[in-house]
């Protein structure tokens, strides 16, 4: 029987398979929540330190108040219920809730204004920088209001939006920011304890203890507000410089 004939193996040197070529890098991802329009911030920079001057006169009121209401319940607590002090005691009670009242709607109106401006110079930071961001656009308005979160996100969005809107040719510096967080972190923890000591006041000793810590809370907020103005009118400034540049400065 004869054997079907084997495959021969081609003899003499193989040709290298030849290199597999480099893929071309992929594009950066567009960012997201749709293109991003370059708008002026200067009206709303203004609009927010306005209402940001408000929140520091009624924190200035407040302080007021707070100091009036620490007084008259150290008199109390110190034995002395006489017609004067228990006067004295209800027009500090009167000043303390008008205060408040106070407090509250320049706090909403300034937090509207400061939002919305917030959100405008987060939108031209991707016009200057459409990749330089570690947080979308929804953290920019979401991230200050969810719990834990909101003590450190917001900071990330303010800083990706600095670097993208220093002008060519400056520095870009976070310790404005850095201290502005600073006290506006401080402020959250100092509102939120004065806030439930003075409500389970019951005594003139507790009452006069968390007076104090109320009023420490208010000068907290009065410094954090005055630094968010400077937030404010440094980072529209920066902005509007770097407009006014051209898209040549843009991805400086």
């Amino acid at each position: 029987m004869t054997m079907p004939p084997s495959h021969s193996v081609p003899q003499g040197p193989v040709s290298p398979m030849p290199a597999p070529r480099p893929l071309p890098p992929l594009p950066p991802l567009p960012p997201p929540n749709g293109p991003a329009v370059l708008r002026s911030p200067v009206g709303l920079g203004r609009a927010a330190v306005a209402l940001l001057a408000l929140v520091i006169a009624a924190d200035l009121f407040a302080v007021w108040a707070d100091w009036t209401m620490y007084d008259v319940s150290g008199a109390l607590a110190g034995g002395d219920f006489g017609d004067n002090v228990q006067q004295r005691a209800t027009d500090a009670d009167t000043l303390v809730n008008r205060s408040g009242y106070a407090q509250s709607a320049a706090m909403v109106g300034s937090v509207v204004v400061f939002l919305i401006w917030f959100l405008r110079v987060r939108v031209n930071a991707e016009v200057f920088n459409p990749f330089g961001h570690g947080k979308s656009r929804t953290w920019a308005g979401w991230g200050w209001f969810v719990p834990v979160a909101n003590l450190w996100f917001p900071r990330r969005v303010t800083l990706d939006i600095w670097d993208a809107s220093v002008p060519a040719g400056s520095r870009r510096g976070h310790a404005l920011v850095n201290l502005w967080w600073t006290f506006w972190v401080l402020l959250l923890l100092t509102d939120r304890l004065s806030g439930s000591a003075y409500s389970k006041a019951g005594t003139a000793d507790e009452i006069h203890d968390a007076a104090a810590q109320v009023m420490f809370s208010d000068v907290v907020d009065i410094v954090a507000a005055a630094l968010a103005i400077l937030v404010v009118l440094r980072l529209t400034r920066m902005q509007h410089l770097k407009a006014l540049q051209g898209p040549a400065a843009y991805a400086g």
